[in-house]
């Protein structure tokens, strides 16, 4: 056997599956691809996590692109997050190219255009299905680690949320979170404190300022109801393939405070939600997020410390993470040690610092005999990547260069009036679109407040009034010295007036 079928024996054995798989591509030796050597993913291995990384322009999108349309024939949703505003193309298919052709002839696949059933979601106000959630959702722990609070300042937003749950105050947005810290160190004061502990204004003053940085971020937007049921990401159309919810965010880039929150909160949702299923056949949910340096960007140890934890249980749900971004190291390493599926594209050396990075980055694959990792990563064209993948048994497979399918659908945009009819025909669009604000802890309070201005005003009138009624009365009785004297003498004159009629 020559050194190419030894190759092909070499890939095929590491990559055979029992269970049904994605095929990613075919593995390539010496920079050609080797027809039929084909590179594949375990469905059941799915929930195992991912990396998507290599530099701008060298395919992450269309790798990101080819597992989704993948997944969705296989029945299985996908949530991805669209922070570019190049995956909406999935809901129309290819138009088809020379090169497309080509490319699927030196893998050995025939290609098909094919369309997938997509959700257009939105944290904002582009147009889409909105996605919002309330403050009591989020609980006073993921609130303090979200706000980046303090021992203290954590202490205080516990104290508020059991306050509300107490006394039947509904945390709906921030709103109303905000009213009842004010109230905590204004008119509720005493009550608060009798109950449950003095509250320093100065920690309320510093949440607050906080609570304003998220709102300047958008938050005002996502926080409040109706809330988002995180079941309707899990749906699949009537021909059986899994929907995908693509959520935009092509205005999020500047607002990572509002773009980690979400996310922390949505995993936090799923795993509470979803039962437990261990190690299925295939994953109920895969999420993709792009971008994914935008999570860790400003994210507190606490925060960081809460990501690695969901990461590591959510698995058992049957959910699938996928991180895309351009350098493994923008994920921090203990999150990256939980993901068994490693796609990597090519990365570029302009400086000392990106060759130390590519050092880094290699160092994540297994040794091969087949590549120099080092010098490979450098010289993968665009649509191909080093692939490393769980087989069903839970083992690395062999480290393979791949050249990449290519995606069924359009690599490219809608157009408005494309965008405009997937919305139209959105089954969850008008149960969300509708802006619900109902009676809550702001409401609550402030009638609660008004009652007691309204009060203390009627006492102040009253005391005012006794006040009043007092000072009249002791000037009544309070006798003036001339009149005083002219009365004396009047009395005076009466009685020897009577004396002198009895003498």
């Amino acid at each position: 056997m020559d050194r190419k079928e030894v190759f092909f024996d070499h890939i095929t054995k590491g990559y055979t599956t029992k269970g049904d798989a994605i095929i990613l591509g075919s593995a390539m030796l010496d920079g050609e691809a080797v027809k039929d050597a084909f590179v594949k993913v375990p469905l059941k291995t799915l929930n195992r996590h991912g990396l998507i990384a290599g530099a701008t322009g060298t395919g992450k999108t269309k790798t990101l692109q080819v597992l989704t349309e993948n997944l969705s024939e296989k029945g299985i949703p996908v949530l991805l997050m669209d922070i570019k505003g190049d995956l909406s193309g999935l809901a129309q298919p290819s138009a088809g190219h020379a090169k497309i052709d080509e490319r699927h002839a030196a893998i050995g696949l025939p290609f098909e255009p094919k369309k997938f059933p997509i959700e257009v979601l939105t944290l904002s106000e582009q147009k889409g299905t909105r996605l919002r959630a309330t403050v009591s959702e989020f609980g006073p722990v993921l609130l303090s680690r979200i706000l980046d609070l303090t021992e203290a300042q954590s202490g205080i937003v516990s104290i508020i949320f059991k306050y509300c749950d107490d006394n039947k105050l509904p945390l709906l947005d921030l709103k109303d979170f905000k009213k009842v810290l004010q109230y905590s160190t204004d008119e509720g004061k005493e009550e608060i404190q009798a109950e449950y502990g003095r509250i320093s204004t100065m920690s309320t003053g510093a949440i607050l300022r906080k609570i304003v940085e998220i709102e300047q971020q958008g938050g005002d937007l996502f926080f409040g109801e109706r809330s988002f049921e995180v079941k309707d990401l899990v749906r699949t159309d009537e021909n059986g393939n899994g929907v995908i919810s693509v959520l935009r965010l092509t205005d999020i880039q500047d607002k990572p405070k509002l773009f980690s929150t979400f996310m922390l909160q949505l995993l936090a949702e799923v795993y509470a939600t979803f039962p437990e299923q261990g190690d299925s056949g295939k994953p109920e949910l895969v999420i993709f997020i792009d971008e994914a340096h935008l999570i860790f960007k400003e994210a507190s140890k606490a925060l960081l410390s809460q990501i690695e934890s969901i990461v590591k249980l959510i698995r058992s749900k049957g959910i699938g993470i996928f991180f895309v971004t351009q350098n493994p190291k923008d994920v921090p390493e203990d999150v990256l040690a939980q993901l068994g599926l490693k796609i990597q594209h090519a990365l570029r050396a302009f400086t000392a610092k990106d060759r130390k990075a590519i050092k880094l980055a290699a160092e994540n694959y297994p040794e091969s005999e087949y590549y120099d990792v080092d010098k490979t990563l450098t010289e993968l064209g665009t649509g191909e990547a080093f692939v490393s993948v769980l087989n069903e048994k839970g083992r690395p497979t062999p480290l393979a260069a791949t050249l990449m399918r290519a995606p069924m659908s359009r690599m490219d945009v809608l157009t408005e009036n494309e965008l405009k009819q997937v919305i139209d025909n959105s089954r969850l669009y008008y149960k969300y679109n509708e802006l619900v604000d109902r009676e809550s802890a702001y409401e609550i309070l402030s009638e609660k407040i008004e009652n007691i201005n309204e009060k203390e005003e009627v006492e102040k009138k009253k005391k005012e009034a006794i006040k009043s009624q007092k000072s009249t009365r002791s000037r009544s009785t309070r006798m003036n010295p001339v009149l005083k004297v002219v009365t004396s003498a009047t009395f005076i004159r009466g009685v020897l007036g009577i004396l002198k009629r009895v003498i």
